[in-house]
């Protein structure tokens, strides 16, 4: 059987979310409290990584639990007594032993928020990009639109030397929201690569700017060379905003 956490974060003062050794992370402070809780170590699979400073409205986790020993309302306030303030569980609920937070996951929804203006804002500074340049929003939509569907991301993502998986993504839907001087970039896909959302962001907010044309986003696609496109946006501004699953193992959807 496993177990499985809907969990949001602050990602401030996180060195991201995959547990590494001598820094704190999401995971590292996960783990720390489900020992707390089991009485002793259990490994934990989470639905996907985010970087230092990237925050989370609905990370999902997962660990084998071999007896039911308490039900999902006490898991919760377990956790939650245990884990520190810029964490906390949101949902929990039992899945069968095949489910898998990574490969169960049939979308993933990105949000990234954008303050657009020429006063910095103190209080948002951990929260949102301040750019205080201004964006043509329209041709922001019209390069989003290149976005969509099957394509090879390799200038869109930090793909390290080592890494073998394809760089092949499928990208369901980019949408880009103003109010105000609030922009809101959604992106909803199957997977992502490293950095891949915050690359994404960079380029369309150089289209904003008018340094690039909205089609310089489909010829960087045949280029394939990350050096060509933007710089990466900061990660303050990003949060993994949703993770869908086929199976209905949870129907809580984080009303943000």
């Amino acid at each position: 059987m496993k177990v499985v956490c809907s969990i949001e974060y602050d990602g401030k003062c996180f060195h991201g979310s995959q547990i590494h050794p001598n820094v704190r992370t999401v995971q590292g402070e996960f783990n720390e409290a489900l020992e707390k809780i089991i009485k002793k170590p259990l490994r934990t699979e989470l639905a996907g990584r985010t970087d230092s400073g990237v925050h989370a409205n609905y990370q999902v986790f997962s660990f084998d639990l071999t007896t039911k020993n308490m039900d999902e309302r006490n898991f919760k306030e377990a956790f939650n007594s245990l884990l520190p303030d810029d964490l906390h569980v949101r949902s929990v609920w039992f899945a069968p032993d095949s489910f898998n937070p990574r490969s169960s996951a049939t979308i993933r929804i990105y949000h990234y928020f954008i303050f657009n203006s020429k006063e910095k804002n103190v209080f948002l500074r951990d929260r949102m990009w301040w750019f205080p340049y201004e964006l043509d929003v329209k041709m922001m939509r019209d390069a989003a639109k290149y976005f969509e569907g099957v394509h090879d991301f390799t200038s869109y993502a930090s793909i390290d030397k080592d890494d073998d998986r394809t760089p092949v993504r499928t990208i369901y839907r980019v949408r880009i929201l103003k109010k105000s001087k609030y922009i809101l970039i959604r992106v909803e896909g199957k997977s992502f690569l490293r950095r891949m959302v915050r690359n994404i962001v960079g380029t369309l907010v150089k289209v904003g700017t008018k340094d690039l044309e909205p089609e310089y986003v489909e010829k960087l696609f045949e280029m394939k060379d990350r050096s060509r496109a933007a710089a990466t946006a900061p990660a303050c501004g990003l949060y993994l905003y949703h993770v869908g699953f086929e199976q209905n193992v949870d129907s809580e959807v984080p009303n943000y």
